[in-house]
């Protein structure tokens, strides 16, 4: 699937929201593991990134052929500031309209704008690929992603409390978010 826009920032400095591709992979990996060390809101740790730059150039690859996913960056000056995606839940008939959603943005660019372009890139997309919902789970702690989930018609739907265990905090509660496309 590709995308392709340009946005001005909250700062006046200029973003491209685009898919992807192989000839990102090095820098989508570098952008993954810095942004984990940034956050204890994500599913994995810097050290658990074992893609290597071939490997992420297939997942990319397939990612760019696919008419059902996405991944979508976000570059200021050329450099990938933050990535998001949907991921198909299953092929099985009882799933195929539901996509999973996840975004992640360092936060030196937290506030300017580049997480609503992010998600609103990945809602035209699921739309675009005949989704008819997205559902994603979040970190209860979290304000400020469910505060950009919730603007954009997001619905909390249930809550695991042991959702996470972090190396440093302990448990984490996910808070189970959807929102309906049709």
């Amino acid at each position: 699937m590709k995308y392709y826009k340009k946005i001005r920032l909250a700062n006046n400095m200029f973003c491209i929201i685009r898919n992807a591709t192989m000839d990102d992979a090095k820098s989508v990996l570098e952008n993954t593991k810095n942004i984990r060390e940034e956050t204890d809101f994500l599913l994995s740790y810097p050290d658990e990134i074992n893609f290597s730059v071939e490997e992420k150039e297939e997942f990319l690859e397939d990612k760019e052929n696919s008419s059902f996913e996405i991944q979508i960056c976000a570059l200021v000056d050329d450099r990938i500031i933050g990535l998001a995606g949907i991921s198909a839940v299953g092929s099985k008939d009882k799933v195929k309209h539901r996509a999973e959603f996840g975004i992640s943005i360092e936060k030196a660019y937290h506030g300017k704008g580049i997480g609503t372009a992010l998600t609103k890139a990945c809602i035209e997309c699921a739309k675009t690929a005949g989704y008819r919902q997205l559902e994603l789970e979040v970190v209860a702690e979290n304000k400020n992603a469910i505060a950009l989930y919730k603007k954009f018609g997001f619905n909390e739907i249930g809550c695991n409390p042991r959702g996470f265990c972090s190396r440093y905090t302990g448990w984490q509660e996910l808070i189970s978010m959807l929102l309906v496309l049709d």
